[in-house]
């Protein structure tokens, strides 16, 4: 009998390790917007899985790829995955709404890759006065922050002539056209547009993004995440921020990376758009409290925010992972500030 409840308890025992050992293996689940490799900094979170870095930290991650924001984060509240790359805009209305257990915990593409684009003629921003300005709509992303940037830039921006004009390729194409003196695109709607004859960048994305630094998506988990597998969130953002220095420090690395990934992609265009992006990574994590900041009192003024109570940032971020990592690696220069 003694020999009969060893052998139970031993079997019991081998029972209970192999189980914890297959949740241990258990890949971590990251979930993106993105169908394929995007042609911005957030396809640093693609690449890291592509080129090995999350595996160097130990971690098996899993990409699950679903279109928007909406579906992200669906996806991540019926468990399907651990973390998700969001709209910041999307966690604050959460958290409005109640939720209590979601934390930004990093921000691998922090900055719209917006830049504002002109005729020749229109040199300097102060040149814009009494100019037509195309935007996707009024009150639209692109145009309630130009105008924070044009206003910076000292723009009375009263006086422009405000033309909406719909998607950036239409705006694009009303440039190259004449029907318009300056408009909003993204470095990777310039770098495309077959024509530039007679245009110029009139305000590069650093500046544009130095201006309105507004954090536009965040990378999100559960706080029962952070408590049951919160080495793994720290392994990620690890892997995540040292390809971002790779791909700074070496542009190249990500226009080979791309190009292997996205052959239908022009290897010439790849190259502008690492040059354009290589201020953009987030070599240091990618959450700044005065960005953050800056990010919820924008939001605060556009109309979905309109009237609705303020949010405490520790409601909605948690730098502890972020913090733990650069204590590891340390913290690279650059315009990646951490300020808390």
């Amino acid at each position: 009998m003694g020999n009969s409840y060893l052998g139970r308890t031993l079997l019991a025992g081998l029972l209970a390790l192999g189980l914890a050992g297959a949740v241990a293996a258990e890949p971590f689940r990251l979930i993106i917007t993105d169908l394929e490799t995007p042609l911005v900094p957030n396809s640093v979170m693609d690449l890291a899985e592509k080129l090995g870095y999350f595996e160097a930290e130990g971690v098996e991650v899993e990409l699950v790829r679903v279109q928007q924001t909406p579906s992200a984060l669906a996806a991540l509240q019926a468990g399907e995955g651990e973390m998700a790359n969001i709209g910041t805009d999307a966690l604050l209305q959460l958290v409005l709404g109640g939720a209590t257990d979601l934390r930004a915990v990093t921000s691998p593409n922090k900055a719209l890759p917006f830049l504002i684009a002109a005729r020749d003629g229109i040199d300097t921003p102060a040149d814009l006065a009494g100019a037509s300005f195309g935007v996707g709509r009024v009150g639209s992303l692109d145009h309630s922050l130009s105008m924070k940037v044009l206003a910076s830039q000292g723009v009375a921006v009263d006086g422009l002539e405000v033309v909406t004009l719909g998607q950036p390729s239409a705006r694009a194409q009303a440039l190259a056209a004449g029907q318009i003196d300056a408009t909003t695109m993204s470095i990777g709607v310039w770098s495309a547009m077959p024509d530039k004859t007679g245009l110029h960048v009139l305000i590069g994305q650093d500046d544009y993004f130095a201006a309105a630094p507004v954090v536009s998506k965040v990378n999100i988990v559960t706080q029962a995440t952070l408590d049951t597998r919160g080495d793994e969130v720290q392994a990620v953002i690890r892997a995540l921020t040292k390809l971002s220095r790779t791909f700074a420090d070496t542009p190249e690395v990500w226009v080979d990376a791309v190009a292997a990934a996205r052959p239908d992609v022009e290897r010439a265009t790849l190259e502008t758009l690492a040059v354009a992006f290589r201020e953009s990574w987030s070599i240091n994590g990618g959450l700044s409290a005065d960005e953050l900041k800056y990010t919820t009192d924008w939001l605060y003024q556009t109309e979905d925010f309109a009237g609705k109570p303020p949010v405490a940032l520790e409601a909605w971020v948690d730098f502890g992972p972020v913090d733990k990592v650069l204590t590891d690696i340390g913290t690279a220069p650059g315009l990646d500030a951490q300020t808390r």
